[in-house]
C-alpha cells in the first residue's frame, strides 16, 4: 500500500487511465439513453425527423464517447 501511495504523490501513477474505462460506459449508457427517448419521442409526435435522429445518436453516440475518451487518454500516454 505504502508503495502504491509513493507512486501515486510522486505523479508516476496516474488516474485518468483507471477512470476512463467508468467514463466510457457512463457516455455509452447516456448516449444510448438519448438516442431511445429520442425515437420514443419521435415514434409518439410522428416526426420523422426526431425519429431519424434518435437512431443517428443510437449508432453515433458510443462512437463519438470512444473518440472523447481516446483524445484524453492521448495526452497521459508515457511513450
Amino acid at each position: 500500500m505504502g508503495n502504491w501511495w509513493k507512486e501515486f504523490i510522486a505523479f508516476r501513477k496516474l488516474v485518468t487511465p483507471m477512470i476512463m474505462p467508468v467514463v466510457f460506459w457512463v457516455g455509452v449508457a447516456i448516449a444510448v439513453i438519448m438516442g431511445i427517448v429520442t425515437l420514443v419521442d419521435g415514434a409518439r409526435f410522428g416526426s420523422a425527423r426526431l425519429i431519424v435522429l434518435g437512431i443517428i445518436t443510437l449508432f453515433f453516440g458510443p462512437v463519438f464517447v470512444r473518440v472523447l475518451c481516446e483524445l484524453v487518454l492521448t495526452f497521459f500516454r508515457r511513450e
